[in-house]
């Protein structure tokens, strides 16, 4: 019996998270994985429905091959737990607070002993060994709390299962697009010479957050990202407090998010009149966009994508190196990819109907940058469907 102290908001449907749990669970059977430890954010709240900003913290979920997971984390943050994971109060367990960020005891000590209580202190445990959320301190801890266990790298078997999404999920995504075309549409609209920057950024988190057709926003997995001139070499640099300036151009990179589902989507704005170096890059780039649109078709793959993006840039003198996209969907911070596929020249990953992905063919120059990309759903029959609906070009404000 499945007792709740709280009345829940869940995200999902019970049988979208039976759908998750039986798809992880053959993908553990598959890897030879008894026990799996579950400690990225984005999949504990994929797999259970958690939310909550306790990642800075030592938590996890446990998956069985025949019990409901259980949440294991602070006890202060069961609290969370108990209010937004679909289990039963039983399944959310809690450590001692002297356990966080102590030189004495770890927190991952408590989760074996735990581990051990269950007597699974002999079987082979999978854990998601590169990732942001688990310390080479908690594996050293582990392994040496449970010796007698077999330890299996489990990195990325539950991004992989989260690689097609369901109708459910669309929905959210759909949300978050509409959020995304607001937060751009209020950017051409107020990036002006002598704005500063971080009056600009505020009015984007307002668009983000006060959401759209009754639908709130959520914080999104990255923050805002606006170099502008030659700082727009570097994809990644975030704002100040000085202004936009005339003749230089300004990529945004930004996604709304509706329940920790993203839809990323970029933009340029120039200020002033483009040079010629622009505008064949616009036009290279926006050709290469429709071309691998056109490619990003199911039974294609992942390489194709890239491959199709590469030919215009190419005729046009254009190198890039880096990949040109990834998958999208359910993220924490720091990140909003799943980190499985990349589109690029070497991934031949099939696709297949209901992935989504940032197609983010980002140009990073010397001393100049370009962005026009889209979040596409890999559909059935025919092309990507784009999440956004937005010109594909750079803006220009003259």
């Amino acid at each position: 019996m499945v007792f709740h102290r709280f009345s829940k908001d869940l995200p999902f449907s019970e049988a979208e998270y039976n759908r998750r749990l039986d798809k992880t669970r053959r993908a553990m059977d598959r890897a030879g994985v008894e026990l799996l430890l579950v400690t990225d954010p984005s999949n504990m709240a994929w797999l259970t429905g958690y939310d909550g900003w306790s990642f800075y913290v030592h938590q996890g979920v446990l998956v069985f091959p025949d019990a409901d997971p259980i949440w294991w984390g602070r006890n202060q943050d069961s609290n969370g737990a108990v209010r937004t994971v679909w289990m039963g109060d039983d399944r959310v367990i809690g450590y001692a607070d002297n356990y966080v960020q102590s030189t004495e005891r770890h927190p991952m000590q408590d989760l074996a002993q735990r581990v051990i209580g269950m007597g699974l202190d002999k079987v082979r445990i999978g854990i998601e060994m590169d990732n942001y959320y688990f310390s080479a301190k908690a594996y050293q801890s582990l392994t040496e709390e449970l010796p007698d266990a077999t330890f299996i790298d489990a990195t990325a078997l539950v991004n992989w299962q989260r690689a097609v999404k369901s109708e459910e999920e669309l929905v959210f995504i759909r949300r978050a697009a509409k959020i995304s075309e607001k937060i751009i549409d209020g950017l051409v609209e107020r990036v002006e010479p002598g704005v500063p920057k971080n009056e600009v950024v505020a009015e984007v988190y307002r668009d983000a957050l006060s959401g759209v057709d009754g639908h709130w926003g959520d914080y999104a997995a990255i923050v805002p990202l606006l170099p502008s001139g030659s700082d727009a070499a570097a994809p990644h640099l975030t704002w100040d407090g000085r202004p936009f300036n005339q003749g230089e151009a300004t990529f945004f990179e930004i996604s709304g998010c509706f329940r920790r589902y993203h839809a990323p989507f970029c933009r340029t704005i120039f200020l002033g009149e483009p040079s010629d170096i622009f505008k064949r890059a616009e036009a290279a780039l926006v050709e290469g966009l429709e071309a691998g649109l056109d490619a990003a078709r199911a039974g294609n793959r992942a390489c194709d994508i890239a491959n199709a993006l590469a030919a215009p840039l190419e005729s046009a003198g254009i190198e890039r190196g880096a990949r040109c996209g990834y998958p999208i969907g359910l993220s924490y911070p720091p990140d909003w990819g799943e980190r499985t596929i990349s589109l690029r020249s070497e991934d031949e990953t099939e696709l297949e109907p209901g992935m989504t992905f940032h197609f983010m063919p980002g140009l990073w120059m010397a001393d100049w940058g370009l962005e026009i990309t889209e979040s596409i759903l890999i559909t059935e029959d025919g092309p990507a469907e784009t999440f956004c609906n937005r010109p594909r070009k750079m803006f220009v404000k003259t």
